[in-house]
């Protein structure tokens, strides 16, 4: 079904040379870093780590590396006709080889000014940073905190409905959407949680997102239902008796961009198989004509997991489509035993953020 909706959407692009206005953007970053101290996970025989990225597995060791959170992307769109637009993006990261591959692929259509209607692959959007989590241009920090952005999931293919209205001085925007996602090797959960392929299935997706913003201030509500269904080494993963589960996930952000300042914060809870998990960031800068310093904390919480990272760095824009900018990283790993994620550790990463 997904290579059916991605031929689809590459073929709307490349079929139209006339009667289609073909739009093609980019982006890139390109970062270094290196851990300066970490424990490791003895347990795991798990060596000095600090896990940048959960989804894509971004990790940083003791040796300067360029692959965790560097990347490029090119998105071409479409205009055919009548209101149709087909979009696609392809992105390769410095934590796969560069192996680049279609993280977007769908097919739009206006039905009026307040209405439009997608379908394909698009990024699940749970999270504030979701839609553009791969342009870290877009963005304050060198990547969202991980603490908070740690689920395995982040793409789904399926359909959804886009709105927006403006409510005298607010405007109000928003998505429904319904779908699934199967991950035939989840990279988290095989290469850095487990020792043997792992096929995640996120199904019945049916989320919603509310988006408010007036001036300085922006807010965001979200909430998504799914059944997980998993399978290690072939076999199927069963969770006391059952072999699906259900997930509940509610957030809520509040932004605000005020003379000069920036106060970001994102809240979020999954429920799920009768456990909570809490994940929170707060994150404070302050524009200094080119430069913007920054703070950020970052906090998860579960019965047995626990771990926050305290983040401070600078942003430099030094080019109207380019950033420069510098980080440190300290991780706080509070877990016991197999609830440890990485152990604790420090690291810095630099580097350029660009668009195009």
């Amino acid at each position: 079904m997904k290579k059916l909706l991605l031929a689809t959407v590459v073929a709307a692009i490349c079929s139209y040379p006339v009667q289609a206005e073909v739009d093609i953007s980019g982006f890139a970053s390109v970062m270094g870093g290196k851990l300066t101290s970490g424990s490791g996970v003895a347990l795991f025989g798990l060596e000095p780590t600090f896990l940048a990225n959960y989804p894509t597995v971004g990790v940083y060791e003791e040796d300067w590396t360029f692959k965790p959170d560097s990347k490029f992307g090119l998105q071409m769109t479409a205009e055919l006709t009548e209101g149709l637009t087909a979009t696609a993006q392809l992105v390769g990261r410095g934590a796969d080889d560069f192996d680049a591959g279609f993280e977007w692929a769908y097919l739009s259509y206006t039905l009026n000014e307040h209405w439009t209607l997608q379908a394909g692959k698009k990024r699940l959007p749970l999270y504030y940073y979701s839609d553009f989590f791969d342009v870290s241009y877009a963005y304050l920090w060198i990547r969202p905190p991980a603490d908070n952005y740690t689920w395995q999931i982040f793409n789904y293919t399926g359909v959804n409905a886009q709105f927006n209205y403006q409510l005298s001085d607010w405007s109000l925007s928003g998505n429904i959407y319904t779908g699934r996602e199967d991950d035939a090797e989840n990279k988290l959960l095989s290469e850095f949680f487990g020792t043997e392929p792992v096929r995640e299935i996120w199904k019945d997706i049916v989320g919603g997102v509310l988006s408010l913003n007036r001036d300085w201030l922006d807010l965001r509500l979200t909430y998504m239902t799914y059944q997980n269904e998993r399978y290690s080494g072939g076999q199927r993963v069963f969770w006391d008796g059952e072999d699906t589960r259900r997930g509940n996930f509610a957030g809520l952000s509040v932004n605000i961009d005020y003379n000069n300042w920036l106060l970001l914060s994102e809240v979020n809870r999954l429920a799920l198989d009768g456990d909570d998990y809490d994940t929170y960031l707060l994150s404070a800068g302050y524009r200094i004509q080119q430069f913007t310093p920054y703070v950020s904390y970052a906090d998860f919480d579960s019965d047995g997991e626990k771990h926050n990272t305290t983040s401070v760095g600078v942003r430099w824009d030094f080019h109207n489509s380019a950033a420069f900018k510098f980080q440190f990283d300290d991780v706080n790993d509070k877990g016991i035993g197999s609830n440890q994620v990485a152990g604790d550790s420090k690291a810095i990463t630099m580097g350029v953020d660009l668009v195009f």
